[in-house]
């Protein structure tokens, strides 16, 4: 399973047109708390779990097959009841959204219900597909997944979309990072599966293809283009003995060696068989990118770089124009942060993930924010490679928010609540330490402690409330707004919609923009529309 590691603009407002309930005499909608639940509109539904649910991810209220199943269940219904919604959900959710595998899935769930359908209205079927594809591994990804869940019949827009996608991805740089015999679906496969000709706009790509054809089906002849100094470079370089080859590429020049040839620091490691000692991993730093540098941290400090590389590597991932191209979670640097073993990373790591906060608005007036620190939001992980909550991800963000702010009070709450000290300019990490766990989930309650006259209130939570108690009710007038960020993408809702009530998917940095734009008054949008919802 892929999932990137950066949502972007993933804000969508919960319309103020009344929704039904439950039917009459039906048992009431419930939390899976056991609080009050209000049911939403099926795009609601959708948008909200597509942008919380890693696919396949257990989590403290779903199972994995649960969540992928709903997941399913409305992308079908969608793709023939509403195509061009759907298709612009999926588009953006690979492109603006950066989640991959439930773009890939919903696509092929696309296809597949359109054409059980006999449907044909909307975005055709090859463009859905060609617009999921954005990096040179996923139409091989794509492809594997379709065999696993559809069978061996690949129908023709699929093919056709895959093989647009092809002529669009497939360079020499993507077949040496993603052409590897660990693939389920290489290159050479995907080629043949879909007979994608070359991009008569690239007279290189012929020979390109047949080079990844030979990789797979006669690695003992493929030889790569004379005419491609990057494929010819790797050779020669990957051909020298081991001890040769070493000597090269951490003596003189031996940096510029590994660019040229394209050798990732993958395989660097792999090409040595072994942990890379220092003279190795400061070769390979210069071609290496932010997030790849951020990973590696206690790599480098196992390895004992040199203090000089040791510098480079916290200027590059401290760097603003970097962090802003890498599209990362803010709590990615937080993940490093309490990993790398080194202090010697501690304050670039602080820039980086200032850096990260930066479309955060600076709001005006008097603002309330609830950050949600029980049970369930500590049992869920932001991905399936990562030992950070969602709890972790809603402290980063509700300290950003309120440290942005004009004047603001920010809350942890659980079974009780208590207000998260801070000073203005304070860093976020600082902050962050003074949160804790707090079992369950009051959030009425919390509500009820906490807000006094604010000009709005944020809440940061999986939205699974317990019932609320005697004095039960919004105890926010219905004049502010309330904004919610839905971490978890749970079907049920802990508030009705209404007028400046309103309800993000996921937790991310553009997205804090619509609350200028909400309060402003203008219409509410779908992140990949113009026009009012």
């Amino acid at each position: 399973m892929l999932v990137a590691p950066h949502v972007s603009a993933a804000a969508r407002t919960v319309s103020s047109r009344p929704r039904p309930g439950p039917a009459p005499g039906a048992q009431a909608f419930r939390t899976y708390a056991g609080g009050p639940a209000f049911v939403r509109e099926p795009r609601e539904e959708l948008f909200l779990l597509a942008v919380g649910n890693l696919v396949s991810q257990q989590t403290f209220h779903e199972s994995g097959q649960e969540r992928d199943e709903r997941y399913l269940r409305l992308v079908r219904a969608h793709a023939v009841e509403d195509p061009a919604w759907t298709a612009g959900l999926l588009r953006w959710l690979r492109g603006e959204g950066s989640m991959r595998t439930a773009s890939l899935v919903g696509a092929a769930a696309y296809v597949r219900a359109r054409l059980d359908a006999g449907v044909s209205e909307g975005p055709s079927n090859r463009s859905v597909i060609d617009s999921v594809l954005q990096r040179a591994d996923e139409p091989g990804e794509l492809l594997a997944h379709w065999l696993s869940a559809y069978g061996r019949n690949v129908p023709q827009p699929v093919k056709r979309g895959v093989a647009d996608a092809v002529r669009r991805l497939y360079t020499s740089r993507s077949l040496l990072k993603y052409d590897t015999a660990s693939r389920a679906v290489r290159f050479g496969d995907v080629l043949n599966l879909v007979h994608a000709a070359p991009d008569p706009a690239k007279p290189w790509q012929g020979a390109l293809f047949r080079y990844a054809l030979d990789r797979r089906h006669h690695p003992e002849r493929a030889v790569p283009p004379v005419s491609d100094r990057l494929l010819t470079a790797h050779r020669t370089l990957t051909e020298l003995p081991a001890e040769r080859w070493r000597a090269l590429v951490t003596g003189p020049g031996g940096a510029e060696r590994l660019a040229e040839a394209g050798m990732t620091w993958e395989s660097v490691a792999g090409r040595l068989g072994g942990p890379m000692d220092a003279a190795v991993w400061e070769a390979v730093i210069p071609s290496m990118g932010p997030m790849a540098l951020v990973r590696n941290l206690r790599n480098f400090d196992e390895a004992g770089v040199s203090d000089a590389a040791a510098a480079r590597v916290a200027e590059r991932i401290s760097d603003a124009s970097e962090v802003a191209r890498s599209r990362q979670f803010p709590f990615r640097y937080l993940a490093a942060h309490r990993h790398a073993p080194s202090a010697r990373w501690a304050d670039p790591l602080e820039r980086a993930l200032g850096h990260s906060l930066a479309a955060v608005p600076a709001l005006p007036g008097r603002t309330l924010v609830l950050v949600d620190r029980s049970d369930s939001m500590f049992w869920d992980t932001v991905s399936e490679r990562s030992v950070l909550t969602r709890a972790d991800a809603a402290a980063v963000f509700g300290a950003a928010l309120a440290l942005r702010a004009e004047q603001a009070d920010l809350v942890q709450y659980g079974w009780s609540s208590a207000a998260v000290p801070f000073r203005p300019g304070e860093p976020v990490l600082e902050v962050l330490k003074r949160f804790r766990g707090l079992g369950g989930t009051y959030t009425t309650k919390a509500l009820r402690t906490h807000f006094d006259g604010h000009d709005r209130v944020l809440i940061v939570t999986d939205e699974q409330s317990a019932p609320p108690g005697p004095h039960a009710g919004d105890p926010v007038p219905a004049g502010t707004p309330v904004h919610t960020w839905n971490l978890a993408g749970y079907r049920p809702a802990h508030s009705p919609p209404g007028p400046h009530r309103y309800t993000f998917g996921g937790l991310t940095d553009a997205a804090f923009t619509m609350v200028g734009l909400l309060e402003a008054g203008h219409d509410a949008t779908w992140p990949w529309t113009t026009g009012p919802v």
